[in-house]
């Protein structure tokens, strides 16, 4: 099984659980519709990875503030890459199906260490480099669902085992990458530093 890490703990999610179409400009970088509840999909353990690959030429990036939760409650943040594979997931749209096989793959989803959530949820804001360039940012004013809300709705019908994951949705600037590509991902809480991580795509 596939851990991560908060502190000098480790610890093991039994599944990754995702918050879908949660920035108004990235529904309309897709040409999605507001969805008029919650949209929700998990990822299992065995997408879990430290490491981010190169997949194929249709998968892209997702950057996300992610949430480890432990005692059913926010333990700690972290920044995640909800890898998907845009081609097959638009077919599955299109036909009303599942998105496991777009979204659930191997590998997909991509988790930096995770640090004791100790600052309130509306400072946090995140942001992702890609070959020095901005290219996603998010905060929590521009969440559609806030995050005490994706854990209210989650709770109401699915049980949260410690260590499990919540990627909190992914704002505008999604793309294709490549292998070589430099990553860095970080979290703040408003202008300090929580979380930093780099990866470059094998």
């Amino acid at each position: 099984m596939h851990t991560v890490r908060c502190g000098n703990e480790e610890m093991t999610p039994s599944k990754v659980v995702c918050i879908g179409r949660n920035y108004v400009e990235h529904i309309e970088e897709l040409g999605n519709e507001v969805p008029s509840s919650m949209v929700v999909f998990n990822k299992p353990n065995s997408a879990v990875s430290a490491t981010l690959h190169y997949i194929s030429a249709d998968c892209r990036f997702e950057g996300e503030i992610c949430f480890l939760i432990k005692a059913g409650q926010f333990y700690g943040v972290g920044f995640g890459l909800d890898l998907t594979k845009a081609d097959i997931q638009n077919h599955l749209k299109s036909k009303g199906l599942p998105w496991e096989r777009a979204k659930g793959f191997d590998k997909s989803a991509v988790l930096s260490d995770f640090v004791v959530l100790d600052a309130p949820l509306k400072t946090l804001r995140m942001t992702l480099h890609i070959n020095g360039t901005l290219t996603q940012f998010a905060d929590y004013g521009l969440m559609i669902y806030k995050p005490e809300t994706m854990l209210e709705e989650i709770k109401s019908f699915m049980r949260l085992e410690d260590g499990d994951v919540i990627m909190s949705g992914t704002p505008k600037g999604v793309a294709a990458y490549n292998r070589g590509d430099c990553f860095v991902g970080r979290v703040y809480s408003g202008g300090r530093l929580l979380v930093e991580k780099e990866w470059r795509v094998e």
